[in-house]
Order: C-alpha cells, then structure tokens, then sequence
C-alpha cells in the first residue's frame, strides 16, 4: 500500500528547515528522518538519497518561482515595485524554499546555481521589460540588498527588522528609474 503523501510532504518541509537553520552538511539523512519523525526507512521509501531530496526541494523552488514571476508580471504597480516589496522575508513558502536552496548554493551545488541562475534571468526579463534594460540589474540588487540586510539584521531566529521606510525609499528610486 502507497504511503500517504503528508509523509513525503513531512520529510520534504524538514530537510528544508534543516537546510535552513543548520546548513547543507547538518541536514543528514538521519536528521532529516529525526526532524520529519518518520524512520530511516520511512524517508529512504521516499527519498532514497540526499540528492533526491535536492532535487524535489529545487522542483519546489521552480513551482513557486513560477508563480512568482506570474503574479510579477500581472502585478498592477508593475514588475519592478512588485520585485521591491517581495523581497522582505514574510515567512512565506517562496521565502523558505529560497533560502534552503541558498544553502545549497553556499556549497556550489551545481543543479541549485543553475536553477538560481535562470531564476534571475526570468526576474530581469520582467524587470526590463517595466524599467528598461540598462536600470533591470539596479532593481534587481536593489531587491537583493533588501532581503540580505534584513537577514544580516535579524540574526538567527531574531525579530524581523523594520523596513517599510527602506521599503517606500527603493519605491520613489524605481520611480525615478522610471522617469
């Protein structure tokens, strides 16, 4: 009888808080199980390798990646004002699986760096295509320096920083970008 698919969902969600909170070489197998609560075997059932595990976690990425780009592109304020504003960690699904995959990257996983990689390609497409070309990387960056520093502020398990004034002044820069 097939296992139920919550399991592979348990095991999945805690290889990534693992990934997240302690680093590629803590997130183990046998951690992993320990953190999902299922046996070894339970896991191997599902995941017969770390690399499967990778894999799945970077299928995750790409399902939410692209609703993301979805939602970016039909954004009213346009792409780049929608770019801004998600990039403050809310906690969401896109927030953990991004940073798991971070993790990933830290370790030059080559499939993580490829998929980051078109990632960003599909983000300064739409980019340009609401700035232009020439201001797309500056939104971009702009963007990542946002998330980074809000990680760099916040500190292992700390209270978020606020950034809304941060927030509205990158806003009026688009704008200016704009004009």
């Amino acid at each position: 009888m097939p296992r139920k698919p919550v399991a592979r969902e348990a095991v999945l969600d805690a290889f990534e808080s693992l990934l997240i909170e302690e680093g590629e070489r803590a997130a183990t197998l046998d951690a992993v199980a320990k953190r999902a609560g299922v046996s070894k075997g339970g896991l191997l059932y599902h995941f017969p390798t770390k690399e499967a595990m990778i894999s799945v976690l970077l299928e995750r990425l790409d399902r939410l990646l692209a609703e993301d780009l979805k939602a970016m592109a039909a954004a009213p304020q346009g792409a780049a004002a929608y770019f801004i504003k998600s990039s403050v960690w809310a906690g969401t699904a896109m927030d953990r699986v991004f940073v798991a995959a971070t993790r990933l990257a830290e370790v030059a996983h080559e499939e993580t760096l490829r998929r980051f990689a078109a990632g960003q390609a599909s983000w300064l497409d739409l980019l340009a295509g609401d700035v232009g070309p020439g201001m797309a990387k500056a939104v971009l960056y702009m963007g990542d320096g946002l998330y980074f520093n809000a990680m760099l502020t916040r500190g292992p398990g700390g209270q978020l920083p606020e950034v809304d004034a941060d927030v509205e002044s990158l806003l009026a820069a688009v704008e200016r970008l704009r004009g």
